[in-house]
């Protein structure tokens, strides 16, 4: 795992033989900081850190309370001794099914293949990296004692729960494999990791979108009145809203948007917050209170159906969004890691924010033109006074019009949004997972 860890227990040529007690006990030596015979949670945890084994504090508690057998809050020697014996019995299951020759060393191609019966797939390039990792010798195959001492303070207990730490903490993609699928585990669950984890998230979604939000409403602004205003730009269209509304109504809207992250994750096609975020948006100053106000006025006025406004629209753009999104993210990270990777399968988090930039792009412009047929329907009530187009009437509207440009209104803010978009959502999930304990 570290080379530390693996110059201090690694076998040499003159010590091969040597028993496991003497090895388990000078381990134990090192995390009995106080020298008073047991290791409780904190010297754990401190002793790994100083190893420079920095598995998390969920990892540490794991083996802590897998290792307390008597439960009374503290490691001694035989309850260490054990664990680690009990562990490396596991590991070395998990060891001889990925050394499909029982040559007693494993190397990419069985990596290659192990995975692949598991319904993960990675290319050789990508199983080398992985070796690397665990490679002390520089042979790029893994013997027994190389693979041993990598997973030693593990706490993984199967080749599932292995794969699932290359892609947690090597950035290792294992894609949306059925047979080991990207959920939460029990010890997740029992922990209250999942909703860390799903709080982390939330955060960094809310901040994000708060801090882009006047960008994304001048996108709405220029994609409604695009047609009536030919000359709406960015500086235009920033004065043209801080006039009518002042500097807080750059925020419009916003409150919607971050609402509505919860359910637009849970229910990927509902589109109800979609048309009362526009409606705020598109409003003017004293036109909505709130959230409520607007949805009983949209009720009131135009019925349920009002909600459910560029429903359409926005189903279709789901599809060229997200494949193209991820087609082109996978794209740009395996071809950093083939051509760039060295000693690592973790592209590392400037290289991620930059294929997450450009895919996120690549996205926006293939799905943008759906976008803002669903923005103007969604608005064209309060444009229009109330008439009815459909999606076809409004296609053959635009382009007879505005032209072929008349699409992409509205584009360059939110191309501009994207990068301090993903820069600030990563920073804000790091942090929040930091505070929360996440590692």
């Amino acid at each position: 795992m570290l080379r530390w860890l693996r110059a201090f227990v690694l076998p040499s040529a003159a010590c091969q033989d040597e028993q496991p007690p003497a090895r388990y006990q000078s381990l134990f030596q090192q995390l009995d900081r106080n020298r008073d015979g047991v290791v409780d949670i904190g010297e754990l945890q401190q002793g790994l850190r100083s190893l420079g084994v920095p598995l998390g504090q969920d990892a540490e508690e794991k083996i802590f309370n897998a290792g307390d057998v008597n439960k009374d809050g503290m490691l001694d020697f035989e309850e260490f001794m054990k664990y680690l014996k009990d562990h490396e019995k596991q590991m070395k299951l998990a060891f001889t099914s990925l050394d499909k020759n029982n040559d007693g060393n494993i190397d990419a191609l069985e990596i290659v293949q192990s995975l692949q019966t598991l319904g993960v797939t990675i290319s050789e390039k990508q199983a080398e990296l992985i070796l690397q990792s665990i490679d002390a010798d520089g042979t790029m195959t893994v013997d027994w004692n190389e693979w041993r001492e990598y997973f030693l303070f593990n706490p993984a207990n199967d080749i599932e729960e292995i794969i699932r730490f290359w892609k947690h903490s090597t950035g290792f993609d294992i894609g949306d494999s059925l047979t080991i699928p990207d959920e939460f585990t029990e010890d997740e669950k029992l922990s209250g990791q999942w909703w860390r984890q799903l709080l982390a998230g939330g955060v960094a979604g809310a901040v994000s979108r708060t801090s882009t939000a006047p960008l994304d409403r001048l996108k709405i602004m220029m994609q409604v009145h695009g047609s009536k205003s030919e000359k709406m730009n960015l500086v235009g269209g920033f004065r043209q809203m801080v006039k009518e509304g002042g500097i807080r109504s750059l925020w419009r809207g916003n409150g919607t948007n971050v609402i509505k992250i919860a359910p637009e994750t849970a229910v990927k096609f509902w589109a109800y917050e979609q048309v009362l975020k526009t409606r705020l948006a598109v409003g003017q100053t004293g036109q909505y209170s709130g959230v409520i106000d607007c949805g009983k006025k949209l009720l009131k006025q135009e019925g349920v159906k009002a909600l459910f406004k560029g429903y359409l629209p926005n189903v279709l753009g789901i599809i060229p969004y997200a494949g193209i999104d991820l087609a082109v993210f996978e794209l740009l990270k395996n071809y950093w890691l083939e051509h760039y990777a060295k000693n690592s399968v973790n592209p590392g988090v400037m290289i991620l924010l930059g294929c997450c930039a450009l895919s996120n792009t690549c996205g926006q412009l293939a799905s943008f033109p759906l976008h803002l047929l669903r923005t103007r329907l969604q608005a064209q009530a309060h444009v229009k006074g109330g008439s009815i187009t459909s999606m076809i009437h409004l296609i053959q509207e635009i382009y007879h019009k505005e032209g072929k440009r008349g699409f992409f209104r509205g584009l360059t803010p939110n191309i501009i949004k994207v990068l301090p978009a993903v820069g600030v959502s990563c920073l804000a999930y790091e942090t929040v997972k930091s505070f929360l304990g996440l590692i």
